[in-house]
């Protein structure tokens, strides 16, 4: 489970995109657009991004192993999705139907 203290930011209402990124990274900003604009289209879904070269305890604990990963959180920040590369939209979504 996730919290708002492990993420730097509160969880959102109905889910959370959390998004494993670093900064050299190309397809790390292809899938901030497209979080960004699945969580202005859904309500109560936020989407958070992680620094991963600064929290690589984190990175450790959870297992991410590349960027982009994304997580999929349920609104009590259980985690229901996981996919590692830049997702499409539409994959983004339908991962949410998992946790909304």
């Amino acid at each position: 489970m996730w919290d708002a203290a492990q993420l730097g930011e509160e969880l959102g209402e109905r889910a959370t995109l959390v998004q494993f990124s670093s900064a050299f990274c190309a397809p790390c900003r292809a899938t901030r657009r497209v979080l960004d604009e699945v969580a202005a289209m859904v309500p109560g879904v936020s989407h958070v991004e992680i620094d991963a070269e600064e929290r690589l305890d984190l990175v450790r604990d959870v297992g991410v192993l590349k960027t982009p990963t994304v997580l999929v959180l349920d609104a009590r920040g259980r985690e229901v999705r996981r996919a590692a590369g830049q997702p499409r939209k539409v994959d983004v979504i339908a991962a949410l139907g998992e946790a909304v």
